[in-house]
């Protein structure tokens, strides 16, 4: 199954109340930088639906980022709920998810606090800790 690629005009799939355009849409594949790390988060949940691979790559922190990425075929993903968004401090931060997903009929979750940093004005995904 391919991924979902939303309209303009369609809701944004990490579940705020907005469109794609006037949500996650401004930052991928624009340039344009989140705002702060949820908004970040939530684009890359957004690329995760859209199989966006350039931009989960881009906005990956250059320290952990892989060299090439593959997603896992077949995955429909189902929603995002932010649980948590913590600034640490005017350059770090944390957010705790939990993203469900559907793969081969059989329903996942996944919970995570994932690490963020800013520089030269750019928020980056650093690395995430699974939580049960």
């Amino acid at each position: 199954m391919p991924p979902t690629k939303p309209a303009l005009t369609d809701a944004c799939p990490c579940g705020r109340a907005a469109t794609f355009a006037a949500c996650c849409g401004r930052y991928l594949g624009t340039g344009l930088p989140a705002p702060d790390a949820e908004a970040l988060m939530r684009s890359r949940y957004t690329a995760f639906v859209r199989g966006d691979v350039a931009h989960l790559l881009a906005t990956w922190h250059p320290s952990q980022r892989p060299s090439t990425l593959e997603l896992e075929p077949g995955i429909k993903w189902l929603g995002l709920d932010v649980k948590r968004h913590t600034p640490v401090d005017a350059t770090h931060a944390e957010v705790e998810f939990v993203a469900r997903s559907r793969h081969q009929g059989r329903g996942q979750r996944l919970h995570e606090r994932s690490r963020f940093v800013r520089e030269d004005g750019h928020w980056y995904y650093v690395d995430g800790e699974q939580l049960t």
